[in-house]
């Protein structure tokens, strides 16, 4: 391991050849010349969940990857940008460079910060002011939280930036009340065979469980992943219990499968 900046300057220098050379009219490749800011976003957000992925695992070689396919994603934007006349990638890290040392005053400035919840208060205010300067003013405490984010990680931010006005519970427990109550409208939407209402009423079930997680400072995000991943490793030794396809199979059969396997791996 180098933390040789010459090696890294050099590394950066061929990756963004490498990306030139792809997007050249004259040769290049034909997929990466057909591509424009649009079309690569869902990648780029897809890279982003391999790299949260890799870190879940803990498998760090395997981060190490991931975090060089995310690196193409911001070069491959600024590559574009850059045939267009917009801006080019040493401006995108001059940019961050700014942010950084301009959100960290209590490190780069005279401002001190003892903890980080006056860390969290310094970086939210002028994050403030930067909105200001950019003639967006602030309108709303939830302000920032972008549409396009993960249904999941939306409710949480959106959460925290009413808790952080003062706008949320105490207490865990009328969160997990709520839930309950949320459930019980569940309930009489399902009953009433109203689809709109009961999509309407299971989203507020999800909202609610998704308080309840930052009440008890989980991540929903990372809790329905590992129960995503313990149901997936469960139906796979169901299917080498079972060998044979589960179809075939009735629900009580398929029950006495799962269960077998619930007791196998926990």
């Amino acid at each position: 391991m180098s933390a040789n900046p010459s090696a890294a300057e050099a590394a950066i220098a061929e990756l963004l050849s490498i990306m030139a050379r792809l997007r050249d009219p004259d040769g290049g490749c034909p997929w990466d010349l057909k591509q424009d800011f649009e079309s690569i976003v869902p990648y780029t957000v897809e890279e982003a969940f391999e790299v949260a992925e890799a870190v879940a695992r803990r498998d760090y070689p395997e981060l190490k990857e991931e975090l060089g396919d995310l690196l193409l994603q911001v070069v491959f934007h600024s590559q574009i940008a850059r045939e267009q006349g917009l801006f080019d990638f040493s401006e995108v890290v001059a940019v961050l460079n700014d942010k950084m040392v301009r959100r960290h005053p209590h490190v780069f400035g005279d401002q001190t910060a003892e903890d980080e919840q006056a860390v969290k208060v310094n970086w939210e205010a002028i994050k403030a002011e930067e909105r200001a300067r950019k003639g967006r003013e602030h309108d709303s405490a939830l302000d920032g939280v972008p549409e396009g984010l993960p249904a999941l990680q939306r409710a949480h931010k959106l959460q925290k930036k009413a808790s952080k006005v003062g706008f949320d519970w105490r207490a865990t427990a009328p969160v997990r009340a709520h839930v309950d109550s949320e459930l019980q409208e569940l309930d009489q939407a399902l009953a009433s065979g109203d689809r709109d209402a009961i999509e309407d009423e299971f989203g507020d079930v999800l909202f609610t469980l998704v308080n309840l997680a930052r009440h008890l400072k989980l991540d929903p995000d990372l809790a329905l992943r590992r129960a995503s991943d313990k149901f997936e490793g469960r139906f796979r030794q169901v299917e080498q219990l079972a060998g044979a396809p589960l179809s075939d199979f009735d629900d009580d059969r398929l029950d006495a499968l799962w269960r077998q396997a619930k007791r196998q791996s926990d």
